[in-house]
């Protein structure tokens, strides 16, 4: 028997129409008896097409408000007949039964409706019932039955029946059948999430994937998963890498801290931040951000939480950086930034983060809610003799924002809204110390005055030590060990300042 297959009669059952008037006019050219129900019915109708109303195969009418119209034995039947198998064949004559060729179905649009803030009753409606039977009854028999799951098919389709007049391959059947199957997952997946409360089940369907140029490294291949236009608007530039967007997810996360604070500018490397600085204005924060570690931002990661004016982008087109993002940009700056060929200009949307962090761990994966907390003034609880003063407990805030987005062990120094030196993914926190100390002499920076933060507690008074030699004043860290009087009790012998928050920020 051939596999290519002339379509002769087809059932259509949508919600959208938009777009299906050219594909019901081509099959109509092509000789093809069509079906249908309610408002798709009616729209064949007006475009001056017979159409026999699915009521007329099965001769029930539609009931219990619209919800039953197509599930019936002579409609499923004439989907999922073997047409290679005698009993099949003997079985549609013996009960009458028409034979289907093609079904086209669109859903209810069940995500858009809990995404509008409808009541639960209109979401409930929004469940398709008979769609989705239609979609799996036709993709499950795709040897004979072509499948149309969704709208985003049409104009394939419309393509195959005018190329072959009207004819599918066994190729051509299995691809929608193939698709068909992803949209009736995806679709039951949203629905499920929808009423999940069990938080030890994890779905998830994402059907917006792009293919990157490779992955972390140029031998691996790789794909992001996610809706990167909802996020950003993409002004200039080549297309981002996979290390790239990590970087730019490490840059989003370290800059909602301060979303609300006076003009602020980071600059990142490999998920960490290498410089940042609050100030009066942009231009200023960059300069200082800079200034931090001038060696370290080349090829870096830069991002605002305010306008970048033509005077930031004209240092900023001084630096060889990969990506540059902000809330907007004065149309001055973008033409200077957009000087270099490969930069990438993004303009940061007001888009809800996902509150689930999902990562692939040995043969499962790992999932955490979102870190929400940020430490503020009313969260610190000053367990020293001597209190901070008000600028230090600006620095230990602004220090506790950065150590919150840096890899554990960390140790951050602060001074004046700026980042001095950190140390970064160390497997010992007396390392970090000593690794943020000796950056900040390596770029000729005092730590005389600084604020300290650490992602978690002393377990021994050996890190306050090395940063009181250092010069540092103020200590901020999460507090909880069973030694905590340990390292208060040096602070107080050495006139230290050391506050506790409660709350610990590992990074991992």
């Amino acid at each position: 028997m051939s596999t290519t297959k002339k379509i002769q009669s087809a059932l259509i059952s949508v919600f959208s129409k938009e777009g299906l008037e050219p594909i019901v006019r081509k099959l109509h050219e092509q000789n093809v008896v069509f079906y249908s129900t309610g408002g798709t019915e009616e729209f064949i109708k007006n475009l001056g097409i017979p159409v026999v109303p699915v009521e007329d195969v099965t001769s029930y009418p539609s009931i219990l408000g619209g919800r039953v119209k197509t599930l019936h034995p002579k409609v499923f039947g004439g989907i999922l007949n073997r047409q290679d198998n005698e009993s099949d064949v003997q079985q549609m004559k013996e009960y009458d039964i028409p034979q289907i060729d093609l079904v086209i179905v669109d859903l209810y649009p069940f995500e858009k409706t809990v995404a509008s803030g409808a009541s639960e009753e209109d979401i409930i409606e929004k469940i398709d019932i008979g769609g989705i039977s239609l979609i799996r009854a036709a993709a499950k028999n795709f040897k004979d039955t072509v499948i149309v799951p969704s709208m985003d098919q049409y104009s394939m389709f419309l393509d195959i029946i005018t190329a072959q007049s009207g004819a599918t391959t066994l190729a051509d059947r299995k691809l929608l059948a193939t698709k068909a199957f992803h949209v009736s997952s995806h679709y039951d997946g949203a629905i499920f999430n929808y009423f999940n409360t069990d938080e030890t089940i994890y779905k998830a369907s994402i059907d917006n994937g792009q293919v990157l140029r490779y992955g972390e490294n140029p031998h691996q291949k790789g794909f992001f998963f996610g809706d990167f236009d909802a996020m950003f608007t993409k002004v200039h530039g080549k297309e981002l890498s996979y290390n790239n967007l990590l970087d730019v997810d490490a840059a989003v996360n370290l800059i909602h801290e301060f979303k609300n604070d006076e003009p602020t500018f980071a600059i990142l490397k490999h998920n960490n931040a290498c410089g940042l600085a609050t100030r009066e204005t942009i231009s200023e924060a960059y300069k200082v951000a800079l200034a931090c570690d001038p060696t370290s931002a080349f090829g870096g990661v830069l991002i605002a939480n305010a306008k970048i004016d033509v005077e930031t982008a004209t240092e900023i087109n001084k630096l060889f950086c990969e990506v540059v993002i902000a809330p907007s940009y004065d149309v001055e700056a973008i033409a200077v930034l957009q000087e270099k060929k490969n930069r990438i200009i993004l303009i940061q949307n007001e888009v809800e983060l996902p509150q689930k962090q999902v990562r692939t761990c040995l043969n499962g994966l790992l999932i955490q809610e979102r870190n929400n907390i940020t430490d503020t003034k009313a969260d610190l609880k000053t367990v020293t003799t001597k209190a901070p003063t008000e600028q230090e407990i600006e620095d230990l805030i602004f220090a506790s924002k950065v150590c919150k987005n840096t890899k554990s062990n960390t140790i951050v120094f602060a001074k004046d809204g700026t980042l001095i030196s950190s140390g970064t993914g160390q497997t010992s926190r007396v390392d970090a110390l000593m690794q943020a100390v000796e950056k900040a002499k390596s770029f000729g920076f005092s730590l005389e005055g600084a604020s300290m933060a650490s992602d978690a507690f002393f377990p021994f008074p050996d890190c306050v030590q090395l940063a009181k030699e250092a010069g540092v004043t103020a200590v901020i860290q999460p507090g909880g060990s069973i030694k905590d009087e340990l390292s208060i009790n040096y602070c107080n012998e050495n006139n230290l300042a050391m506050v506790f928050t409660g709350t610990r920020h590992f990074k991992h």
